[in-house]
């Protein structure tokens, strides 16, 4: 007689793997994050890829402010963290996220799910981060597309792509494969992508990987959701998880539109988000790096109305406003 099926891999009592391949995904996180109202966006979801059943949230200023010079949304593609494994458009610390982003940038915020691992391994979230860009075009290009999207109020021309830690690598993965320009997704311009903490591996380990263990991340588990979410039997240098591993794809040819790297200095991951930075800047890319002193890992994702997200929206609008044209 076999022994029973026991738990292998654990993701914070969330999503368990059992010795047997079986996944347990649990739907009550018990989330300790107030979700925030805020009575100047509309929000609602929509069904942007019917294959595999994946939503979005469209979040949407209810008016124009007066003092505003521009006369139509911006849009921001938000692509939520969890290391590949957790999370989603409706987590609250996603959702205030969003419409923090909404009011603060006055812009029509897309925040797509995406499929999980590790149900799910690595390339699908890239897929799906590019499915919800392909979503956005056929809005603009048809007649019959959402209202809130082709209907007159929004400039798809001004469209960044944001993306939270694993997120972040996903914005990476798009850049990459949109290159300069977008033309692929005519209307839809892409004009640059911001990658806050962007979740990126590698078998060596950086001094902030071992460093002190940040409030809600450890290097234990930031290796956990790498064995997860890449292909089987693949390491953290897969060039999924490590852009600059030995088997990845060398984008010094590659034409990239500007990118926006944000981290904070107590995080984990800051080391690997100045690095990226860095070797993009010596390849001669358009690239800002922005370290938050004394910040760790989610500063603004799970508490967007601080004062150092504030700050984060003030570098926002800056970025924005210099690559718009």
């Amino acid at each position: 007689m076999g022994s029973l099926p026991h738990v292998v891999e654990d993701c914070g009592g969330i999503v368990q793997l059992f010795s047997d391949g079986t996944i347990y995904r649990s739907n009550d996180i018990g989330f300790p994050v107030p979700i925030i109202t805020d009575q100047s966006i509309v929000f609602k979801d929509c069904l942007f890829d019917k294959t595999n059943d994946l939503h979005l949230r469209l979040y949407k200023p209810t008016s124009m402010p007066p003092s505003s010079p521009a006369k139509k949304f911006s849009v921001i593609l938000f692509l939520h963290g969890g290391g590949f494994c957790v999370g989603t458009r409706a987590w609250p610390n996603f959702h205030n996220c969003c419409l923090k982003l909404a009011s603060g940038l006055n812009a029509l915020v897309v925040a797509p799910d995406y499929r999980l691992a590790p149900e799910h391994r690595l390339p699908a979230a890239m897929e799906d981060g590019f499915s919800a860009l392909q979503w956005l075009q056929a809005q603009v290009s048809s007649d019959e597309g959402d209202a809130w999207v082709n209907g007159g109020e929004v400039d798809c021309d001004q469209v960044f792509v944001l993306g939270d830690s694993s997120g972040g690598n996903i914005a990476h993965h798009l850049a990459v494969r949109i290159g300069a320009g977008s033309t692929g997704l005519a209307p839809v311009r892409v004009r640059g992508y911001i990658l806050m903490a962007p979740f990126f591996g590698g078998v060596g380990r950086t001094k902030s990987e071992e460093g002190p263990s940040e409030q809600l991340l450890s290097l234990e588990i930031l290796d956990r959701f790498w064995r997860l979410s890449v292909p089987a039997g693949a390491s953290r240098d897969h060039p999924l998880a490590n852009p600059f591993g030995p088997g990845s794809l060398n984008i010094e040819p590659v034409a990239l539109d500007p990118i926006l790297v944000i981290v904070g200095g107590c995080e984990l991951l800051r080391d690997r988000g100045e690095d990226y930075a860095r070797r993009l800047k010596e390849m001669g890319k358009k690239v800002e790096y922005v370290e938050f002193e004394g910040k760790q890992h989610g500063f603004f994702t799970n508490d967007p109305f601080s004062e150092a997200s504030e700050e984060v929206i003030q570098d926002l609008k800056r970025f924005m406003i210099e690559n718009s044209c």
